[in-house]
């Protein structure tokens, strides 16, 4: 049984949407709210407090090393919990197992754009941005979305886990790395013998997941998954190279015919300190656009993308300088985010 600190903990994380709980034999605990760190005002985590985790979680408090396991607090929060070791003493990291999932709009995202996406039977959508930019939160609101909307099978491939789904229209098959396939890519191959109409792949980390994930959009699949990577025309480029080269141009060809589109975010702090807001650069691939990922013409992307001809095209640079006209996000930090000053100066003075 856990201690009332570790249940306090858990109620304190969910309150405050918590997305990580850090724990350390001897320290105060931390919470890691929208990508800022808080400590309670909660006593240091004992010893004891320490070993009684390790205990629900079915680890020998003296003997644990490394092990990855669950624990569900009393208030019916499910955690994910890594314990460890640090120089010699105890700790773990708590991560919360959402169910509460939050809608495309109230995260500030192109609704009408990514239902149009979602809408598609088959084709590759992908989310992109660096570690902590919400994919997973945008992710889940998409998976929701098609669960709510239309019948069939939605099959994720996770690692790990980060969100709860429940049935509704479409019924969610979940399955996390290392606990219920071996890897990645060996979930993604064992999935397209699940018979699913959905399929989420948490992270293309190589090329034979890359090839995988466009092959099953090819046969009638429609396939969400995740890159690290800070904008469309990168995002692009890294799926090329993640294969051979003398592979390239089949992947650009699968690539050009498969892609429905890629939204690539970022989460800045918002101006008024309420928490944080999303920035969107987003492309739909129709068109023209096909050619030149065939022929993988970086530059005419992005220059297409900064044009904005289109509603489904926006360039990071435009959703930027909208988020500091409205006041959402203030000038300070989206100049330091902005890549270039001299061109958010110029754009933001209304200068094409």
């Amino acid at each position: 049984m856990a201690t009332p600190l570790m249940e306090s903990l858990a109620a304190l994380a969910r309150h405050w949407g918590a997305s990580d709980l850090y724990l350390a034999e001897g320290l105060r605990a931390r919470l890691k709210v929208n990508g800022s760190f808080h400590e309670p005002e909660e006593p240091a985590v004992s010893t004891a407090d320490m070993e009684a985790l390790c205990k629900v979680c079915g680890a020998d408090p003296a003997t644990v090393l490394d092990r990855d396991a669950a624990w569900f607090a009393a208030d019916g929060t499910r955690f994910r919990v890594n314990l460890h070791r640090r120089m010699g003493r105890l700790g773990a990291v708590l991560r919360q197992i959402r169910t509460n999932v939050s809608t495309l709009d109230s995260l500030g995202l192109p609704l009408d754009l990514i239902s149009g996406w979602l809408n598609r039977r088959a084709g590759l959508i992908l989310v992109t941005g660096p570690t902590g930019c919400g994919k997973s939160t945008t992710v889940a609101s998409c998976l929701d979305l098609l669960a709510s909307s239309r019948q069939g099978h939605i099959v994720t491939i996770e690692d790990p886990i980060e969100y709860l789904f429940a049935d509704r229209l479409a019924f969610f098959t979940q399955r996390e790395v290392g606990l219920d396939t071996a890897t990645y890519s060996s979930g993604l191959q064992k999935a397209l013998r699940q018979a699913p109409d959905v399929i989420f792949l948490g992270e293309i980390r190589d090329g034979d997941s890359a090839v995988t994930c466009l092959q099953a959009a090819e046969t009638g699949h429609l396939v969400i998954s995740t890159l690290h990577s800070p904008n469309v025309t990168e995002s692009l480029d890294r799926l090329s190279n993640l294969v051979p080269p003398e592979d390239r141009a089949v992947m650009l060809s699968l690539l050009s015919h498969q892609m429905i589109g890629v939204l690539s975010q970022r989460l800045l702090p918002r101006a008024d300190g309420t928490g944080v807001a999303l920035i969107c650069e987003h492309l739909e691939v129709n068109g023209a656009v096909r050619d030149w990922i065939r022929a993988m013409d970086v530059p005419s992307i992005a220059d297409h993308i900064k044009r904005g001809d289109e509603p489904a095209n926006r360039a990071f640079l435009t959703a930027l300088v909208d988020a500091c006209k409205e006041g959402i996000v203030d000038y300070d930090t989206a100049l330091a985010h902005s890549g270039n000053a001299f061109e958010f100066n110029r754009a933001l003075r209304g200068v094409s």
